[in-house]
């Protein structure tokens, strides 16, 4: 740090001797510039895959392996670890920072008052729909009662029942349905539906991965440009040998992008701004359909649950009927 301060205040003295102002007076180390720059990230970021955006576009791009991040820059050609950045860019902390944004995001849109319109059109804003309440397993008192559970568990276990069981009658009657058949049918379309979306699901996350890496190699490639055509401008072999061992560390990225390109097909480069807005593009959509997913697998849940609960009840009851029946005779 020190050595650096001092070559670029020697580097500054003539400028500043000729009354110009240098562009930069305080030396920074690459990490020092890496690290503000995923702060900048972080500043604004409220997912993952925002904070990734993001630092693609200052050419950075962070990769999780093993519950560690790193962090590779155009260059260089091996990435940096979070730990050796500081503890403020690991995972666990930039992950606490993207839930607190996260966080403040849904407050600030919690606080925004919903407009109400009034007027001839007599428009009103739409309720959400009811939702549906949390059913929970019935707990097999017998069992449990075998395994030891006393009189207290008992007597809790039952008016929990009889909650659920409440709780499972009035869904089964929200959904319509008649008979267990339809029900079991219900839990078997909810499954298939959300099997299909995961798998579009996964589809689109390995897409989007694919064009974060071209991305990655098209910025690497730019960077070096300025080196690619120095390296035209000299004109003897020696003078082209001299200069690529000068700028190796350029010359093996764009070598390595090269090589990416070609083992993907790639002929022609894509435009920087319609590679963005392409993974901006794809990330939303895979916003969207993991929202999708959640909600499916919400109602599996929920069906499922029904499913078990109003089969324990029949199996319960199919005793008391045969007792009856018994009786009757």
């Amino acid at each position: 740090q020190k050595k650096g301060q001092a070559a670029l205040d020697k580097q500054n003295a003539p400028m500043i001797a000729g009354g110009i102002t240098p562009r930069q007076t305080k030396f920074e180390t690459n990490k020092e510039k890496l690290r503000q720059t995923i702060r900048k990230a972080l500043a604004t970021a409220a997912s993952f895959d925002e904070f990734s955006s993001l630092l693609l576009r200052e050419g950075v791009a962070v990769k999780e392996s093993r519950g560690r991040l790193s962090y590779l820059t155009p260059d260089r050609t091996k990435p940096i670890t979070a730990r050796k950045l500081g503890d403020d860019f690991d995972r666990a902390a930039v992950l606490a920072v993207l839930e607190q944004n996260a966080a403040r995001a849904a407050e600030k849109a919690a606080a925004i008052p919903e407009y109400q319109r009034h007027g001839k059109t007599g428009i009103q804003p739409t309720k959400a729909p009811q939702t549906a309440p949390n059913v929970q397993r019935l707990v097999d008192i017998e069992q449990k009662k075998a395994e030891g559970k006393g009189r207290g568990y008992e007597r809790w276990a039952t008016m929990h029942n009889l909650k659920q069981m409440a709780a499972t009658l009035n869904v089964y009657q929200e959904y319509g349905f008649t008979s267990p058949e339809q029900l079991e049918a219900a839990v078997d379309t909810a499954y298939q539906e959300m099997r299909q979306t995961s798998g579009k699901l996964k589809t689109l996350e390995t897409k989007l991965q694919g064009k974060k890496e071209l991305q990655q190699q098209v910025l690497a490639y730019a960077k070096t440009k300025p080196t690619r055509e120095g390296l035209r401008a000299q004109k003897s072999e020696k003078a082209r040998t001299a200069y690529r061992q000068a700028n190796e560390s350029d010359f093996i990225i764009a070598e390595a992008a090269a090589r990416y390109f070609k083992a993907h097909g790639i002929t022609k480069l894509p435009a920087r701004k319609a590679l963005q807005a392409e993974i901006e593009q794809l990330i939303s959509e895979k916003d969207g359909l993991y929202n999708t997913y959640h909600e499916q697998k919400q109602r599996f849940k929920e069906l499922q649950t029904v499913k078990r609960n109003i089969d324990q009840i029949l199996r319960r009851e199919e005793p008391h009927r045969r007792k009856e029946q018994s009786h009757e005779r």
